[in-house]
């Protein structure tokens, strides 16, 4: 199994946790009940899929049935057939961003900042908020947020909070997915806009990592957003495999 094959795998795992799926051809459609974020509503192609205009059109009547947006997320060099199945239904790229990996994971906690596992309800409430903030969710923090943190720590994940050290203020977050195949993505990492350019990412990036790989994990991974957040881990011991296909249906160009 070729190590894209194997993230893939664990993606198409980790993707319907608390998600309504439907597998539609060659693609596992997954839905999130309580928000139409994009990204947190998206299909991943089987390894090798060759999807039908049938299979596409299934796809985007799915998400259209759900009032979501008809949108992709997978390592495009698994599935070659599919990107261009989609661009001729009027699918557009979004991005191609950096899927990297690390073996040895390099960090140091900021002055004045503690990195921790959460353990109390004020701690894993402290990281969604930091979080909830940092990815400019709308309202007051919902419980959800919090509940989802503890189950990926209760479910063999790891889970940081990063806080000023004197009073003890919450300043980052971050975690590692429950493993697949001792396989991990590590994600979410936010930061408050206070704390920002004090390299808190870099080194809550370093710490997951590390206590991954402690837990016994084998391959621990992440899908940057660009260039310069590729920069921010590469500080952190992770280096460029490959990359993420981001890709979603314009209603101006759909041909469905």
């Amino acid at each position: 199994m070729t190590l894209e094959s194997k993230i893939q795998d664990a993606l198409r795992h980790h993707a319907p946790r608390g998600r309504d799926t439907e597998k539609i051809g060659p693609f596992l459609a997954t839905f999130t009940r309580d928000t139409d974020n994009p990204y947190l509503n998206y299909a991943i192609p089987d390894e090798r899929g060759s999807p039908s205009p049938d299979d596409v059109g299934g796809l985007v009547a799915a998400y259209r049935a759900r009032e979501r947006k008809p949108r992709l997320e997978y390592i495009p060099t698994i599935a070659p057939a599919v990107e261009p199945a989609l661009l001729a239904a009027g699918f557009e790229v979004e991005s191609r961003t950096p899927l990297m990996t690390c073996s040895g994971p390099r960090f140091d906690a900021p002055k004045g900042i503690e990195l921790v596992s959460p353990a109390t309800e004020e701690d894993f409430r402290g990281a969604a908020q930091v979080q909830w903030e940092a990815y400019g969710e709308a309202g007051p923090l919902a419980q959800r947020a919090v509940d989802g943190l503890r189950q990926t720590a209760n479910n063999g994940g790891v889970v940081v909070l990063a806080r000023a050290r004197e009073t003890a203020e919450p300043a980052g977050a971050g975690l590692c997915v429950a493993p697949h195949d001792g396989v991990t993505e590590l994600a979410g990492i936010g930061v408050r806009e206070g704390f920002r350019r004090r390299a808190i990412a870099t080194a809550m990036a370093g710490w997951l990592t590390h206590a991954a790989y402690e837990q016994g994990m084998s391959l621990v991974f992440l899908m940057a957003h660009g260039p310069d957040e590729a920069r921010i881990y590469g500080r952190a011991g992770f280096v460029e495999r490959g990359e993420v296909l981001h890709i979603s249906l314009s209603e101006g160009r759909s041909r469905l």
